[in-house]
């Protein structure tokens, strides 16, 4: 289960990546002009919206299942876990960063249903939220590059 769970993990992190720059384009597009914020600019938004959902719940089951998540620092102590650069950064800062980015998405969509702003400050406002979410993404992704903690651009089946 948990290899099978690491495999969708890393597939949807490409399905986040590639809706994230969809919306930011369509933000940055609705900036541009004097353009109506209707339900097809609305749409990379929720979609975004919905895989990070997706994505955070099953990175959660991997969390608590996996053994470099929570039953690490249980087993070991925060103070182990801090002085290991992997286990630091699948027990800590990659699940924090990426709570984070959640975050922040949900705040752009949010801004995308209010009814009582312009749709120009909709369009720069989620355009500003959804950036500087994929920017906290991509910083806390295990890229193959990133010392000790790097995973492969695809799963291996």
């Amino acid at each position: 289960m948990f290899t099978g769970m690491l495999h969708l993990h890393g597939i949807l992190r490409w399905l986040v990546l590639i809706v994230a720059i969809w919306a930011i384009i369509t933000m940055a597009s609705g900036m541009s002009g004097n353009k109506k914020f209707t339900a097809k600019e609305k749409r990379p938004a929720l979609l975004l919206m919905i895989f990070m959902d997706i994505q955070f719940l099953v990175g959660l089951i991997l969390y608590f299942v996996g053994s470099w998540g929570y039953k690490n620092i249980m087993n070991s102590g925060m103070g182990e876990v801090m002085k290991d650069s992997y286990a630091r950064f699948f027990g800590l800062e990659h699940a924090v960063g990426m709570f984070i980015a959640l975050i922040l998405v949900h705040v752009g969509y949010a801004i995308t249903k209010k009814t009582d702003i312009s749709d120009s400050k909709k369009f720069s406002k989620a355009f500003w939220f959804f950036l500087i979410s994929l920017i906290v993404i991509i910083a806390f992704i295990p890229w193959p590059f990133r010392e000790h903690v790097g995973r492969g651009l695809l799963p291996r089946f």
